[in-house]
């Protein structure tokens, strides 16, 4: 999943496979411009800590239905209030 997210960063329009999050397994299709494998590593990190932040956020968002059930009582400024402090603690 790493791997693709930082293809995708890099080219969104590339046509890709690989196997095992292996990045000497990829295989370009379709006329795809390979992109090369340092490229992708050096946009690795960056791509860590996007999934890191994200999965951080979802954990402390709660499900819908218990956002849902907190707009209802607490009303809806206080739920983007609670989602903006989430998102500036774990920022992308």
């Amino acid at each position: 999943m790493k791997i693709s997210k930082a293809i995708q960063k890099i080219n969104p329009n590339a046509q890709f496979s690989y196997n095992d999050e292996n990045i000497d397994t990829i295989t370009w299709h379709n006329g795809t411009t390979p992109i090369s494998k340092e490229q992708i590593l050096a946009i690795l990190p960056q791509v860590e800590k996007e999934i890191n932040a994200i999965n951080n956020r979802v954990k402390e968002y709660g499900s819908w239905q218990s956002q849902l059930d907190e707009i209802y009582h607490e009303g809806l400024d206080a739920w983007k209030t609670r989602i903006a402090s989430i998102k500036a603690k774990y920022p992308k």
